[in-house]
């Protein structure tokens, strides 16, 4: 497996708030992303705790002596609290810190290609399949639009102009305890596993990944041009993106 990572502050934001990990631990990948919120010191400080606690937990499960057979679900949510623990406490240190908090997406690709993700909030998991030249998000959104979208309030095309589209209804941080969700998937030979921020996901679409990844095959470029394309665009938000190739 190959991979690489990169983050921008764009074009109009002061700070980066965002972050991300790849951590390669025996026969596996920790990969973590996380896209802060609640001011620039609160959110990038709780985008930076919040992903080192996520990744070390997961890196401490996997080189545990004795560890036989792991329950990934299991791991990847306690990993996730572990991380709320840290933002949340963070949050009522210090009146500056009030209301910080960060989105997640992450977990383990093994290399067979077994992949185990989890997310809270925004940020993305897609699987682009190179045979088949598909592109499906893994991860479901916790995001306001992303109800209304289900409920059949608004279309699909219309949650991308939405004016309340960066609203989200979970992160990490925000409450002692959170629900993270838990997806599986499988790597084939040439497929890519892409997490980004929605810096990334606001800007370029699904389809235009897609066509992207299916001119590249390598994952520094990969991730280079997708963030050329964001940053040429206007890039408003902070923006994130890592590219797994197996």
């Amino acid at each position: 497996m190959k991979s690489f990572g990169l983050t921008d502050r764009g074009t109009v934001r002061k700070d980066n708030q965002d972050s991300f990990i790849l951590e390669k631990c025996r026969d596996s990948l920790i990969a973590g992303l996380c896209d802060g919120m609640g001011g620039a010191k609160a959110g990038g400080l709780a985008s930076q705790l919040s992903n080192k606690a996520f990744v070390a937990y997961i890196y401490a499960k996997l080189t545990a002596r004795g560890t036989r057979s792991i329950n990934y679900e299991e791991m990847l949510k306690e990993a996730c609290s572990e991380a709320n623990g840290v933002a949340y406490e963070y949050s009522r240190f210090s009146e500056e810190f009030n209301g910080m908090g960060t989105t997640i997406v992450g977990g383990v690709i093994k290399s067979n290609g077994k992949g185990h993700i989890i997310n809270i909030g925004d940020s993305r998991a897609y699987l682009i399949s190179r045979r088949g030249e598909t592109i499906r998000q893994i991860t479901r959104d916790h995001s306001l639009v992303e109800d209304l979208v289900e409920y059949g309030a608004i279309t699909r095309e219309q949650a991308l102009t939405h004016p309340q589209r960066n609203v989200i209804t979970r992160a990490l941080g925000s409450d002692a305890t959170v629900e993270a969700d838990y997806f599986e998937f499988e790597l084939q030979s040439g497929d890519v596993l892409l997490l980004c921020s929605d810096g990334l996901s606001n800007i370029v679409s699904d389809e235009e990944m897609q066509k992207c990844t299916s001119e590249r095959q390598d994952p520094e470029q990969l991730c280079r041009a997708l963030m050329h394309m964001a940053l040429e665009r206007g890039a408003r938000d902070n923006v994130t993106v890592l590219a797994v190739i197996r």
